[in-house]
């Protein structure tokens, strides 16, 4: 309900009046409304023909089993040709036809300026540039033979046909490749090959995709990686369970940029491992006083039907650490052992298994003792005094007990490991924040855990921490071990299961993270096009070989960059990049993910930088200035960014703008306008920016995930969503008639410019929320949304917003659960944000805080986008 001046309500049709009403309250002091929205140039999709195909998340056909994509129908004109190939085969011919229905000329520069048309948030949504492929460069018509963005996104979606070029571009050319798009393989399904007919190139080992050539009457294909001629198995056009010829147009992998094959005998070095979990639990005196041992023990016994255990396979072993560890013996239900026997190991320096089995067991088999035991676990330790942790020492135990078989780590910690193996020392230094030695503190202190990382990878070991200590836990050092093995480091500094909101937060992400479906064994490798080269690699593995990443577990909420090398000049109109995963799924079947990814080449700087995609170049050097971070300090990873963004500038300049600045302003195409505030986002994040107020553990969680979030979260990290709620539009916070999904308002700028003192605002980096409530806010609004016309009463700090029978209140609850929707971004992910309530004229240090995300700000040690842009503007023109 909303109000008018004298509280009286007035109907839901008249425009929001929380903001009209704030007139009388003194809020709407001058200078301090919004500035109207800029004007940006038109801007069709930064292209010259059609709207990109694949420019907003598409979703794939169902797997296999149900029915496949019908083919279009032959077009005229390219007939001749392929009738001729097929006419002696029982083939039915089929047209080739383009990919994408844009038309075959480069995308088109559109300049614009910085100065005279600053930067406006609703850019970012924009979808990356259209791929403009030639005509007829697929096999067939179909619409997902390209990769769509969410699964492979290129920095460059015209590719210089030379070294020199891109050289001279200054711009990077790499993919950002993220495999899955959810945690569980029904929220995206992807077509399934189960045929095992798998057809790959002889000499690069593609796999045959929707780019290849038939020759020869259709017997054989030209691979379009090495140009070499290969068979087609004579099983490609049958189908063994109806003993059918069947028709090879309709075959997944000739109409789908993204498959899986169900791999053959041959894909096994040894038969498929089963899923195994080994939890490393600190029953240490913080870990049982902050709630975390009684807390994760009833979260694994609650979600015990949910981790995955489709073949009945799945093992579990549980080590509790202290300053001895603590292994516990969980005999199958119904033997005569009924109860869980607990062995006690207190040699740190070469620990052993006290008894060869009955430690690591079958879920299924021993469930119910499984369950007795996770519900006496808290009682054990209850009145615990040891503050020590062995956890270097429980490492190394449980990597014994996986060894034979690989698995899953899961490290729960509220310790620094302080005894045995591995131990660590509390570093943390308060004079070294802010200055050139801070850069130490984010070093490893202790080289142990990389080197024992890189042992567990080569054992199919993967490690994920979960710490959770309010004092040092060291993060840069722990962080090695997820870092090299595809695990991940999730960080919650000062957690208390005593405060609801970080029991239930904990709860839901440690639920959802026991629940996801991951791939085990998991290898990863990028092919190219002859001429291309895979360089760099960056994300969370052990590179292997040159080229090949290993995952002991490959994660699904994370993305890989892989940055390309052009060795050689290219000839051909277009070029091919296939990255293919090979893994065992959780239901023990081996399987290989396919994604093949077609771009157009150019030699033209013009079409490379009109081709550029801003979010993929900001994702590629935010794994790089982590890279310079840890190994040149923090000074140094931002003056590289600072140095990139002026290059580009001064190469687009020179190049393509001839040198002429219009009237002394700062010039891009607009599909890379938001490149500058993005590396100013980049630089004033918690992992880079130049403060002396961030702890170094904090430092260096934020540090794990700039080199870790899929594309739409880093983005939202590196520039947060701001929402202005108390005048967004009447169809925000209601679900939408046609998707049935709530209505987000629009985002604004973060800049302090847009919070009017009487707003209501919400500001999400999609790691924490901040709702923010102006100082003049009148009483009807407050009353609304907190259920208190008094605006002192209002809880601040971590909290859940009242449910209030009011239409408002509804609507804002909504708004806050949309926003931290990571599946309605196309993303897989764990991560629950906490919502902080921030009254600007409340707690000084929670408002400094929220204010840190006003990228667009002065901040601590920063410059506003203003300053930033002017800096900017003067190396240019230098």
């Amino acid at each position: 309900m909303e109000y008018d001046g004298q509280g009286v309500p007035i109907p839901a049709k008249k425009k929001r009046g929380y903001a009209a009403q704030a007139y009388e309250f003194g809020g709407n002091v001058a200078g301090q409304q919004p500035p109207p929205q800029q004007q940006l140039p038109p801007q069709p999709a930064y292209g010259g023909g059609a709207a990109p195909m694949y420019g907003s998340p598409m979703p794939f056909q169902p797997a296999v089993g149900a029915p496949q994509m019908p083919v279009s129908p032959p077009m005229p004109g390219n007939q001749d040709n392929l009738s001729q190939q097929f006419g002696q085969m029982n083939i039915q011919a089929q047209p080739q036809a383009p990919v994408q229905m844009a038309a075959p000329h480069m995308n088109q520069l559109f300049p614009s300026d910085l100065i005279s048309q600053p930067f406006q948030v609703s850019e970012l949504d924009l979808p990356p540039p259209p791929i403009n492929l030639p005509p007829n460069t697929s096999v067939t018509p179909s619409q997902f033979a390209n990769c769509p963005p969410k699964y492979v996104r290129s920095t460059l979606n015209s590719v210089p046909t030379t070294h020199n070029l891109l050289k001279k571009a200054k711009l990077p050319f790499a993919l950002v490749i993220n495999p899955y798009t959810s945690l569980h393989d029904n929220e995206d399904p992807v077509p399934v090959c189960t045929d095992q007919v798998i057809s790959r190139c002889r000499r690069c080992r593609s796999y045959i995709n929707p780019f290849v050539t038939f020759l020869d009457h259709g017997h054989r294909w030209r691979c379009n990686m090495c140009n070499l001629a290969n068979d087609v198995p004579q099983a490609f056009d049958w189908d063994a369970a109806t003993q059918q010829s069947t028709d090879r147009w309709q075959r997944s992998e000739l109409n789908y940029s993204v498959v899986e094959f169900v791999a053959p005998q041959e894909y096994m070095v040894r038969p498929p491992q089963a899923l195994t979990y080994i939890f490393l639990m600190d029953v240490s005196f913080n870990a049982v006083t902050s709630g975390l041992l009684a807390t994760s023990a009833r979260c694994i016994l609650e979600s015990l039907d949910l981790i995955p255990n489709v073949d009945r396979r799945t093992r579990l072993a549980f080590v509790a650490v202290d300053s001895s560890l603590h292994y516990f013996s969980i005999p199958q239900d119904g033997s005569e052992a009924a109860d869980p026997k607990m062995l006690v190991v207190s040699d740190l320096d070469e620990p052993f298994l006290p008894t060869p089995e009955d430690l690591v067991v079958n879920l299924f088999d021993c469930r119910q003792n499984i369950e007795s035991f996770l519900d006496k676990l808290q009682s054990m330790f209850k009145d615990t005094q040891n503050t020590a942790c062995a956890m270097g020492s429980a490492l190394r135990a449980g990597l014994r007990l996986v060894q034979t078989t690989g698995g899953k780590m899961t490290v729960l910690s509220a310790t620094l490991p302080n005894i045995g193996y591995g131990k660590l020392e509390n570093r943390e230094d308060k004079k070294l924040l802010g200055t050139s030695k801070e850069g130490s503190l984010l070093q490893p202190a202790n080289s142990f855990y990389k080197s024992f990382a890189v042992e567990c990878s080569k054992q199919q070991v993967s490690i994920d921490m979960f710490l959770f200590s309010s004092q040092y836990q060291d993060v840069a050092t722990l962080s090695n071990l997820p870092r090299y093995t595809g695990g991940q480091t999730w960080f919650y500094p000062g957690w208390n299961a005593a405060r609801s909101e970080d029991a239930i937060k904990f709860a839901k992400e440690f639920s959802s993270y026991l629940s996801a479906e991951i791939g085990l064994e998991a290898v990863l490798r990028v092919r190219a096009t002859t001429g291309l080269r895979m360089n760099a690699f960056y994300g969370n593995f052990f590179n292997r070989s040159s080229d090949l990443c290993a995952f002991p577990a490959f994660p699904r909420d994370q993305t890989f960059v892989v940055e390309v090398a052009i060795d050689e000049t290219i000839a051909k109109p277009i070029v091919c990049m296939q990255t293919a995963v090979l893994h065992t799924t959780c239901n023990g079947e081996r399987r290989i993910r396919v994604l093949t990814l077609a771009l157009p080449t150019t030699e033209s700087l013009s079409s490379v930088y009109a081709s550029a995609d801003q979010q993929a170049i900001t994702a590629y050097f935010s794994h790089k200035a982590v890279e310079r971070t840890l190994g040149s300090g923090l000074e140094a990873a931002r003056d590289a960014l600072q140095s990139k963004v002026i290059e580009i500038l001064q190469t687009y300049r020179k190049e393509l703008a001839g040198g002429n600045m219009g009237g002394g302003g700062l010039q891009l195409p607009a599909n890379l306008r938001g490149l500058p505030v993005l590396f100013l986002g980049l630089m004033k994040n918690v992992g880079l920016r130049k403060s002396a107020q961030i702890p170094s553990d904090l430092r260096s969680a934020a540090l794990c995930l700039l080199s870790t979030l899929p594309l739409p979260l880093l983005m939202q990290y590196i520039y947060p969503r701001l929402y202005s709620l108390h005048d967004m539009p009447d169809n925000a916070g209601i679900p939408d008639p046609e998707t049935s999904e709530i209505v987000l308002p629009p985002p604004n700028n973060l800049s302090s410019e847009r919070l009017a003192p009487y707003g209501l605002y919400l500001l999400d980096d999609g790691q924490t929320q901040f709702l923010w409530l102006g100082r003049d806010a009148i009483p009807a609004l407050t009353l609304d949304v907190f259920g208190s016309e008094d605006k002192s009463l209002v809880r601040q700090g971590k909290t859940m917003l009242p449910e209030l029978e009011n239409e408002f209140n509804e609507r804002v609850r909504a708004i806050v659960e949309k926003s931290k929707d990571q599946r309605a971004k196309g993303v897989g992910s764990i991560v629950i944000p906490p919502l902080y309530v921030v009254r600007e004229d409340g707690e000084p240090s929670l408002k400094l805080w929220a204010q840190t995300l006003l990228v667009e700000d002065r901040a601590d040690q920063g410059v506003s986008v203003q300053q930033f842009m002017g800096l900017l503007r003067e190396k240019v023109v230098q």
